[in-house]
């Protein structure tokens, strides 16, 4: 074990304090054992650190670290060490000390010294005292993790002398946190670790969890009774949740406080090595055919004392009765556990708190993707009452087109800014073309017209594979929407569904804005409160009708492109939201935007909702959901929020 005090004099001279005289050069010290550098073991690695530290030199910290990572070589010739730098030739070798030249030497008369796991392990232990104060945040912050994964008493101090000058507000509080840590688990002051308990009460992290467990970790003890001066968790009843009754027998069969029951095979066992002229226990032999004839026979045999007597449920009951059980803390301060209690609770249910904004974090990222995806459906279906069974396909549209954009622009950032506006005018010229070839010539015929994109769907998916194959093909998203925002363990969400919840906000304001601002948007609301009126005031019903088509077809592009970023691009992907696009626009309100994103948000919060009880099947929730929209539209027909006034007989 490397000596703390060792240690801190090594941590004072790298914070520059003046030089003491070594009596030993790091040379000296590795020449004193090189056995034990060359071959080294856990049981002398401690000793040969040891004499490391002694000499206080500040390349101390390089040597571990070459060391550790078998940079090191042994000169065979007269067993001095260098780093070496290998060459055509061979090696050039570097002073351990002042890494200046110290000559050449040919491959075969240096050897690189190779540490087991074992060693390496002490020797990273030792480092992380050096790494603690290296002027690198990144060294820092990597030795104070290796510290959380593998907390010691040894790394206390050190890790308490380096706080006040840490620099780095975000390590400083990684520092102070994982010092809480070490002193909730290894200070000898009992008040200061009740405080750091008491104040891990407020993190959620995983490691602080796991941490107070540990601090609550117990046994189960049975005895004639409860002793007193014993931390004791809770006193156990045999045949309650905690400790059921055959658990509770088994610990005392344990113990040798009560004999095991007589199983089957015993009983068996036993009237077969009794047998005498064909009885046994006072009964034919031929009456031994079922389990209450062996047992009666054994009970006589028990009698007479030929074999040990059976246990009955009397005498389990009986040994039970007659003895204690209890759950008793490894850790026997009682003070210790009850504040580490009182903070896991504090922990819990801060934990479920911020699961609970998670999971609405998860649902408004969700609904606004089914918001993107249902509101051009929702605008078509309000203006021209169809059905069109081929919007999950312009979905597709938008997603292929920004893969199509990232092919001939490898700038991702650039590829996006110029993928949004390709993929909504690919999609919208895609829609009026269908608008003008097919769904205008099916108008008021809502049956053929659902035929109709169904089969337009299918025919653009196998186009789709015939022009990209099967396989799925890759959008990636630009570097700074790599990763998430981790608030902390339990509360996070990626920048990809952030970004595609701010682009549902846009796109929820410009489509507002054009509908409510813009001549289209009033040629649209008119026709879609009434196409006859609109039309004897000079509006052209068929030309906003191909319009509103376009526009929510190009809408449907872009969500596609959202989509794409974290989802496979296929044929098919359209087809996974097309049913909750349907259920958004029912649910919501036909043609009305607001409608939409009610609805949209109804269904993200339920989905994730019914997932968080049942994370395992993705498809239930699906079908819970379904049937709760059933039961919905029965009493609400027209939706969340219902068109009004002439646009509601529309």
């Amino acid at each position: 074990m490397i000596r703390v005090l060792l240690i801190t004099l090594a941590l004072c001279f790298s914070f520059g304090a003046p030089k003491l005289v070594a009596a030993q050069t790091l040379q000296d010290a590795l020449q004193v054992d090189p056995g034990a550098i060359a071959q080294p073991s856990r049981r002398t690695v401690g000793e040969t650190l040891d004499r490391l530290l002694a000499t206080e030199d500040p390349a101390l910290p390089l040597l571990l670290e070459r060391w550790q990572g078998r940079a090191l070589y042994q000169r065979a010739a007269d067993g001095l060490f260098f780093y070496a730098e290998q060459t055509a030739d061979g090696f050039n070798l570097f002073d351990i000390t002042t890494l200046e030249a110290a000559g050449t030497a040919a491959p075969r008369e240096v050897a690189a010294l190779i540490p087991n796991a074992g060693v390496r392990g002490v020797i990273a232990s030792a480092l992380i005292e050096f790494q603690l104060t290296d002027p690198d945040p990144a060294r820092r912050a990597s030795a104070v993790a290796a510290i959380a994964r593998d907390p010691s008493a040894d790394y206390l101090e050190p890790l308490r002398e380096t706080l006040a000058e840490e620099d780095d507000p975000g390590l400083y509080a990684r520092k102070e946190r994982v010092l809480q840590m070490l002193i909730a688990r290894f200070d000898t002051d009992i008040d200061a670790r009740v405080a750091a308990i008491s104040a891990l009460g407020t993190d959620v992290s995983t490691e602080t969890r796991a941490l107070l467990n540990q601090l609550l970790r117990s046994t189960t003890v049975v005895g004639a009774t409860v002793p007193e001066g014993v931390n004791i968790a809770a006193v156990l009843e045999p045949g309650s949740r905690a400790l059921s009754r055959d658990a509770a027998y088994g610990m005392l069969i344990s113990a040798g406080l009560a004999p095991a029951p007589v199983t089957p095979a015993q009983i068996r066992e036993a009237l077969i090595a009794n047998i005498d002229g064909g009885f046994v226990g006072g009964m034919p032999v031929a009456q031994m055919n079922t389990d209450a004839a062996r047992t009666s026979a054994y009970d006589a045999l028990a009698a007479s004392g030929i074999v040990a007597p059976r246990v009955t449920p009397a005498d389990m009951d009986a040994a039970l009765a007659a003895h204690s059980f209890w759950s008793q803390y490894e850790t026997s301060n009682v003070q210790i556990t009850d504040a580490a209690a009182a903070a896991l609770a504090s922990a819990t249910t801060r934990v479920g708190l911020f699961q609970v904004a998670d999971i609405s974090l998860d649902a408004l990222s969700l609904a606004s993707i089914y918001f993107l995806a249902a509101i051009g459906l929702a605008i078509t279906f309000g203006v021209m009452g169809v059905i069109n069974m081929a919007h999950g396909e312009f979905i597709m549209m938008g997603a292929y087109t920004a893969y199509v954009v990232q092919l001939f622009i490898p700038d991702y950032t650039v590829a996006l800014i110029v993928a949004l506006p390709a993929a909504f005018l690919v999609a919208a010229i895609a829609g009026v073309a269908l608008e003008r070839l097919v769904i205008r010539h099916l108008a008021n015929r809502p049956l053929e017209t659902l035929l109709a994109t169904f089969g337009i769907s299918i025919a653009l998916q196998q186009l789709t594979k015939i022009i990209f194959g099967t396989q799925a093909r890759p959008v990636t998203a630009p570097s700074w929407l790599s990763g998430a925002w981790i608030y902390n363990d339990v509360l996070g969400i990626s920048w990809i569904r952030i970004a595609i919840f701010v682009l549902a906000l846009v796109f929820l304001a410009l489509l507002l804005i054009i509908l409510n601002r813009t001549r289209l948007g009033l040629e649209i609301r008119a026709v879609t409160q009434n196409p006859g009126m609109a039309a004897s005031m000079g509006i052209n019903p068929d030309r906003v009708k191909m319009l509103t088509f376009g526009l929510g077809s190009g809408i449907a592009g872009i969500a596609g492109v959202g989509i794409g970023l974290y989802a496979q691009v296929t044929s098919e992907m359209g087809s996974n939201y097309i049913v909750q696009s349907f259920m958004a626009v029912v649910v919501g309100g036909v043609g009305n935007v607001w409608g939409t994103l009610a609805g949209a948000t109804l269904i993200g919060v339920m989905q994730k909702g019914i997932e968080w009880f049942n994370p395992s099947n993705t498809l239930a929730a699906q079908t819970y959901m379904i049937l709760f929209i059933i039961i919905f539209i029965q009493f609400r027909p027209r939706g969340i929020v219902a068109l009004k006034g002439r646009a509601a007989g529309v």
